[in-house]
């Protein structure tokens, strides 16, 4: 067995049958399956964690929680990992961070021997006299800051995300929290309780709540049991609430993976964080909150150490005595900091064990002995007044001192929804202010310590929720006056030291002389006070901090509390990784009406927005050819094409043709009925972000087409701008109630012509972009005459349910014709050769139509149009680019791709945007942005493919084919 580990108890999360061997600063060690880090090493007998950030101090274990930077150790493929969080694996290999040389032994130790130079909001001050030291110092400062390293050659993992809707979502999984979720899960809701440890229970893990230590293990089977059997619980442990977001959304992190969460009520049952006493070398390897030991102790069965001296100012702390001496740590004195402590079953009994109690005192400062920096001794002194001590203090050698002086509600969540923290005088603590109806807290966040009034209050938020969803919850829980608020803080645990080192925040080495100058220096505003002495910024973004902070400004400037406040509290309320937030999310993708036809016909799949398209028929093998012989016979013969993916908005009403003169910059007031034009949107800084066709059929009827992965966006700022304009419209995305397809190619009237005897295909009676209603195969249908691939065509959009039906009577129709089923990439080819643009592939979110040669697209007689005066202020300025066709010259250079670069001498002076053989011309066809002064057709220039190799290209005229139009308008 190690050095510190104590027989198996109930309830630890140790699997004590399976050995984890691990490694530390490349020494060996073994652990227990279940150890974290920081515990596996404690059984061992290492204490030594870390180095602090500017100092390079020993730390060790603070809060056992997660919540504090002093374990943070760093694995070959992370930094900045939560020792005592994180659970050890078969050979993981670990080490420290933040130092040079060895841990124990670090050189940049020495910074602290200078400290007296380096003063709060130094780093504002130095370094930049004499001119250009900052080039000196640049390096430097580099170097000593940062923890962990990150390693570049780690490979990507897999992350993801998932979704969930609940009823009633519970963050926290104490006491108050199981309670909660119990009750709405028995009202009928469907609940998914949070808890960011590895098991349900919260304080009833690790606290100690009466004299004999066995209800806290009691309630916690009763409570887990009743969780387990309950159906409508989801419980997701080891997840993290990160923030709260408007309409009840929660992202959560749980390993690899991001829940998106969206609940119809949110109770807050988050707990307390344990504060820190405040004394000369607090900070000292073996000093910890009381919380920390007992949670090595009732969870992972580890000794935190030998000799102890305990500082308390409530009933926890005599818990925690009576915790260390169970486990076989002699505990020296329990110091407690109030004059005359009340009655208490957990402090007779601590007395009734012969161990000495000292009211009115504190320890006053920590001695360290050894290499570690461990604390050897602590020294007690009697308090005389608000963080006074006087002379005569005594010294007790120890090498544990646990701190048991107060909480801070972990009330970060309530904060993102709009409520803050205030500071309440009667409870020495902050309490919540102003809470949203968003959340319900409950618990100890609330206030509520006692162990009886946190489940009552946990019970009455899952009624009240259950009760706000309209479920029958039964008669109202009631909650206990007494809540036990007023027993958990001391008003001042900060005793200042003639000598300092009495850290405030670990995570910056920020001392009680930091604070008070930086007020001194005229930063006496909380928020000004956090951004010049940095304190609250590091990784446990103030939860040790704030508290203390806030006393110490009130105290400088002469305020109270509750007017000097917190800073603010944002998202997230711990780290996340990139992974988490970048990690593949959920894809929804649709079919088309036509998606089986395109599969039984060798269709191979790719993704357009959210749709399944068909890319070519054919082997994979044989891609280009079988797109070459697609686009070859539509420019011959006849194809087909599904563009049921494109967008479709209808709009409707009196104001139509004035709204589209809005939304759009061609012109369409005077548009005739049965006629189509082009439109062009652009948002308000004049960039291009959308295009398609609006199709006259009434006066007051358009029906116009989007892109496929634009159409949701164009819908919502049609939404939005006409929610502010009043016009008398009405816009529907209709874009799922249709189907369509695109007949194209020289014998596509003919082939057409045979299905809808109805009308009038001739170029006389539908002319190129006319639009008109009629049945197709009898069919109704919406006909379009449009040219997007450059030949005579038809786009015919019928019901959606009818889709399949039109496909096959249009392919059996074609069949003498030789008609051919052409896919998005043969589509891409084909327009190419005509020049059409593809928003978002020929332009990006800058791009504006001069850029993109599209300035016909424009009406100059619009008196408004969204993005009119950025279009119009652009064209007063010389353009940086241009968007030209190319070919290349020489035949035998590769065809280069989407984002080549376009090299001048040493500078970019643009970029390809699409490039392909073209069948039809016998040669490389493109579009690529180029200099202004290089836009001339005739001009050369050089492109840089893979392997760094230099093409030329040379501009030519648009359109590449069929310049005069005859093809698509015969």
């Amino acid at each position: 067995m190690s050095a510190n580990r104590l027989p198996a108890r109930p309830g630890e999360r140790l699997n004590r049958a399976k050995t984890v061997a691990f490694s530390f600063e490349g020494r060996r060690y073994e652990g227990l399956a279940g150890d974290t880090i920081a515990s596996a090493l404690a059984a061992n007998d290492v204490w030594l964690l870390s180095r602090s950030f500017k100092y390079h101090r020993p730390r060790g274990i603070l809060t056992m929680a997660g919540q504090d930077s002093n374990t943070l150790v760093q694995l070959p493929e992370e930094p900045n990992v939560m020792g005592d969080m994180t659970e050890i694996v078969p050979d993981m290999k670990v080490t420290g961070q933040n130092y040079t040389g060895s841990l124990g032994r670090d050189r940049g130790a020495w910074i602290e021997r200078v400290g007296a130079f380096l003063p709060v909001g130094f780093y504002y001050k130095a370094f930049y006299k004499p001119k250009g030291a900052w080039r000196w110092w640049e390096p430097v400062v580099r170097n000593m800051t940062g923890l962990g390293v990150v390693n570049q050659e780690v490979g990507h993992g897999y992350y993801d995300k998932a979704y969930g809707f609940y009823d009633v979502a519970v963050i926290g999984g104490g006491p108050a929290g199981m309670a909660a979720a119990l009750e709405a899960a028995r009202a009928g809701a469907e609940v998914v309780l949070i808890e960011e440890n590895p098991g349900l229970g919260g304080s009833l893990a690790y606290a100690r709540f009466d004299a004999d230590g066995e209800e806290a293990g009691t309630r916690l089977a009763e409570l887990g049991g009743s969780i387990a059997a309950e159906a409508n619980i989801t419980v997701l442990t080891g997840a993290t609430a990160q923030g709260w977001f408007t309409d009840n959304w929660l992202p959560v992190t749980r390993g690899n993976r991001m829940y998106k969460i969206r609940a119809r009520e949110v109770v807050m049952a988050t707990g307390s964080i344990e504060q820190p006493t405040v004394f000369r070398n607090n900070d000292l390897v073996g000093i910890m909150q009381g919380s920390a030991a007992q949670r090595l102790i009732r969870q992972f069965g580890v000794r935190p150490g030998r000799r102890a001296v305990v500082a308390t100012a409530n009933g926890d702390g005599y818990g925690v005595a009576l915790d260390l001496a169970e486990a076989g740590v002699e505990v020296a004195a329990v110091v407690d900091l109030r004059e005359a402590p009340p009655d208490c079953p957990r402090a007779d009994a601590v007395r009734d064990s012969g161990i000495r109690v000292l009211p009115g005192h504190t320890v006053f400062e920590g001695r360290k002995g050894g290499r570690d920096g461990r604390v050897a001794s602590a020294v007690v002194a009697r308090i005389t007044g608000q963080g006074e001590c006087r002379d005569g203090r005594e010294v007790f050698e120890c090498d544990l001192v646990t701190m048991s002086t107060g909480y801070a509600p972990t009330a970060h969540l309530m904060c993102h929804a709009g409520g803050r923290m205030g500071y309440d005088k009667a409870t020495a603590a902050f309490a919540l202010r102003d809470c949203p109806d968003a959340i319900m807290p409950a618990g100890s966040v609330a206030g509520a310590f006692r162990l009886e009034a946190a489940l009552a209050e946990g019970r009455h938020a899952g009624w009240a929720a259950s009760k706000r969803l309209g479920l029958d919850a039964g008669p109202e829980p009631d909650v206990p006056a007494n809540r036990g608020a007023g027993e958990q803080n001391h008003p001042w645990p900060i005793f200042p030291h003639p000598k300092g080192k009495e850290f405030i925040d670990f995570d910056e080495d920020l001392q009680i002389k930091d604070i008070r100058n930086a007020v001194a220096e005229g930063f006496d505003h909380v928020q000004l006070l956090k951004r010049y002495s940095t304190v609250g910024m590091g990784p446990s973004q103030g939860r040790h901090a704030a508290l203390t902070t806030a006393r110490l400004c009130a105290d400088a400037t002469g305020e109270d509390i509750e007017v000097v406040g917190t800073s603010t509290v944002r998202p997230p309320f711990a780290g996340e990784k990139f992974g988490q937030l970048a990690g593949r999310a959920f894809e929804p993708v649709r079919h088309t009406a036509m998606h089986h036809r395109h599969l039984e016909m060798g269709a191979q799949m790719m993704l357009a927005g959210l749709w399944l398209r068909s890319a070519y028929y054919g082997a994979p093998a044989e891609k280009e050819r079988c797109i070459q012989e697609e686009a070859t016979a539509v420019r011959e013969g006849v194809g087909l094409i599904d563009v049921s993916t494109l967008g479709g908005l209808d709009v409707r009403g009196p104001d139509a043709a004035e709204f589209l003169n809005r939304m759009y910059t061609f012109s369409y007031k005077k548009q005739q009925v049965g006629r189509g034009r082009y439109v062009l949107m652009c948002d308000s800084s004049g960039a291009v972000v959308d295009d398609g066709v609006a199709c006259r059929f009434h006066d007051h009827h358009f029906y116009v087409t989007a892109t496929t992965g634009g159409v949701d966006r164009v819908y919502q700022q049609m939404l939005w701008y006409n929610a502010q304009w009043r016009l008398d419209v009405d816009v529907t995305n209709v874009s799922a109630t249709f189907a369509g397809v695109n007949i194209a190619g020289p014998r596509s009237r003919e082939v057409l012509g045979g299905l809808c005897p109805g009308v009038d295909l001739s170029a006389e009676g539908f002319p190129y972009m006319g639009v008109r209603m009629g049945a197709v195969a009898g069919i109704e249908a919406r006909l379009l005459r449009v040219g997007f691939v450059g030949e005579l065509g038809y786009e015919i959009h019928v019901p959606a349910s009818r889709g399949e039906a039109l496909w096959d009577a249009v392919m059996a129709a074609g069949a003498e014709a030789g008609i051919r089923p052409f896919g998005v990439e043969a589509q891409r080819l084909l327009r190419l050769e005509k020049g059409h643009i593809i928003i978002g592939q020929d332009t990006d979110g800058e791009t504006t139509p001069y850029e993109a040669d599209m300035a016909w697209a424009i009406s100059r007689k619009k008196p408004f149009f969204v993005g009119e005066r950025a279009l119009r202020v652009q064209n007063t300025r010389p353009p940086t680019r241009k968007l030209v066709g190319f070919t290349l010259p020489n035949a035998d250079d590769p065809v280069p791709e989407e984002c080549h670069l376009v090299i001048r001498g040493d500078d970019i002076t643009g970029r390809v945007t699409s490039a392909s053989y073209s069948p039809t011309l016998g040669r490389v066809v493109g579009l690529a942005y180029v200099a202004p002064d290089q836009a001339e057709p005739g001009t050369r220039f050089d492109i840089r493919v893979h392997g760094g190799r230099m093409i030329g290209g040379e501009v030519v005229p648009l359109p590449h084919y069929d310049p005069e139009n005859k093809r698509q308008e015969m």
